[in-house]
């Protein structure tokens, strides 16, 4: 179930007097608007508000002619209908939220004003999931006006962002006792009204309002698009009804939510026991019959070897052959160097099962070009961590190099079907196998990994990375400050619990039969 689309049908519904029933007799809306603008033109003869403060407060209403239209303060009357969204009860009224309430920004600060005992300021990072969170929490020393002081029921507005989806996302500040203000990128809207309001600023018509697919467009929500935004006002008594009922509504569809995210977290859970079941051995049953993987490991020695010979690799001086000594403890020999590693030894495998480096098995295992190349609008493919961080590649999401660049990295680098690109930094150990024939390159982001031969399987590897012995060892092995790297001499150096190819097939299908079950439900309850 999708929640997200249920929470905005709900909104629908409400915002189109079709969630609960209309009541004859409540006040219609358009006795609450008549007294709103008396008690606004009382507080301008009391001193309370200035005249410029209703100048441009508004009249919408109904002619004969069954369309709407605006009457504004200097007595002209515009036709409106083009801008009325869609019908609503009678009893109901269309408004300016500039008449019924009012807008300002927010507080503009200097990084020396932070301190650990000012005001407390909010940003747009303290709303999440229409809340009010205080944790990512700035407070300042500073002069702030008494209109930039949030009060209780204000409703506080992300108006400026980077990210234009964040832009209108908004809460109710209700309960904070301490004093606080709101930054320069947020707005505050304030009026008696705010409980049905925010519901309103929820909804995907408000966004309409002022989202654009206009690239050039700043990610802003003016004072004056929040003022002039269009509202379908209930009568006060319906208002009520129309809270009350959605606060129950989305109790509902929170636990729904909450189902639904403990259901994937158990999903991805199963999937990580599958993994780890994978890895010692227990997810299918061993068969005597198998070829030991001590057998395919010699082999790949020897093939290797024989391309040493012909020149088409180069010997590597850190192969190393793991083996299991007379006292059962596990020996690394290094050319003539033989180590104790039963501290890199995370847990024991089947008789017929060995451990390995990663280097043994794969070869190259190399990066690609540590140069920022320059992009083109055509030409071939250029991959970098950020197109795989599904654990699949993103053919869609790419840039382009020039074919003399290309040609330049690709005699160093050459991406084949079936190698496994591997995250250094960024979504770091996260892996993709290459699923189609073409010449591309790839960025210092991604390593690659080749198998030898036929004697490995690239499927089983690459689900076998992605179990959490090999993340945690890669997590243990980031170095560098800011952005850590997972260095090549690290990857190289992975233990690799290797089974007979045989029994590496039967565990990469298995994996695949299970997570295909398990991504079927995630689908289902989308």
């Amino acid at each position: 179930m999708d929640t997200k689309a249920l929470r905005q049908k709900i909104l629908d519904l409400a915002i189109r007097g079709k969630l609960v029933p209309q009541d004859p007799n409540d006040e219609p809306a358009s006795v609450l608007l008549e007294r709103i603008r008396a008690e606004k033109q009382q507080m301008v003869k009391d001193g309370k508000l200035k005249p410029k403060d209703i100048k441009n407060d508004t009249v919408i209403f109904k002619d004969d002619d069954n369309l709407h239209y605006e009457k504004f303060s200097d007595g002209n009357v515009k036709c409106i209908e083009d801008e009325i969204p869609f019908d609503i009860p009678n009893t109901w009224s269309w408004c300016r939220l500039n008449n019924i309430g009012s807008t300002n920004i927010g507080l503009t600060y200097s990084p020396s004003d932070i301190c650990n005992d000012g005001t407390m300021v909010l940003r747009s990072s303290n709303i999440v999931n229409g809340k009010i969170d205080l944790a990512d929490l700035v407070k300042v020393k500073s002069d702030i006006r008494k209109n930039q002081y949030l009060q209780n029921g204000d409703i506080l507005i992300c108006a400026r962002n980077g990210s234009k989806r964040l832009v209108g996302k908004c809460a109710l500040f209700l309960g904070i006792k301490e004093p606080a203000s709101f930054g320069a990128f947020m707005a505050v809207y304030r009026s008696d009204y705010n409980r049905y309001i925010y519901y309103f600023l929820c909804t995907d018509i408000f966004r309409n309002t002022f989202a654009s697919d206009d690239s050039k467009q700043i990610n802003q929500l003016t004072q004056d698009m929040i003022k002039n935004t269009l509202l379908p006002l209930p009568p006060l008594n319906e208002q009520n009804r129309i809270v009350k009922s959605l606060n129950n509504a989305f109790i509902v569809v929170d636990k729904i939510e909450e189902s639904k995210t403990n259901l994937k977290e158990d999903i991805q859970k199963t999937k990580s026991k599958i993994l780890d079941l994978a890895i010692r051995g227990k997810l299918v049953p061993q068969d005597p019959n198998d070829e030991p993987a001590s057998v395919l490991l010699e082999r790949i020695r020897a093939e290797k070897e024989e391309l040493i010979k012909q020149g088409k690799i180069k010997r590597d001086k850190k192969e190393s052959v793991i083996f299991k000594g007379d006292d059962n403890s596990y020996y690394e020999r290094v050319g003539d160097i033989i180590s104790n590693i039963d501290d890199e030894i995370p847990f024991e495998l089947p008789q017929n099962w060995e451990w390995s480096r990663l280097q043994t098995i794969c070869y190259p295992i190399t990066d690609g070009t540590h140069k920022t190349p320059t992009y083109s609008d055509s030409g071939y493919i250029f991959l970098s961590a950020k197109n795989i961080t599904t654990g699949k590649i993103n053919w869609n999401d790419i840039m382009y190099i020039p074919k003399s660049l290309h040609d330049e990295l690709y005699s160093r680098v050459s991406p084949k079907m079936n190698d496994i690109l591997l995250a250094k930094n960024g979504t770091t150990g996260v892996a993709a196998i290459v699923d189609r024939e073409c010449e591309f390159d790839i960025y210092v982001t991604l390593a690659l990994l080749r198998v030898v031969n036929n004697n490995i399987s690239s499927q089983y590897l690459l689900k076998i990375i992605a179990s959490d012995t090999i993340q945690d060892y890669f997590k243990s092995s980031l170095k560098g400050i800011g952005v850590p790297n997972l260095h090549l001499e690290h990857i190289r150096t992975t233990l690799i619990p290797i089974p007979p190819i045989n029994e590496q097939n039967k565990i990469a299908e298995r994996i695949y039969q299970y997570y295909s079950l398990l991504d079927s439900i995630v689908q289902n309850i989308e």
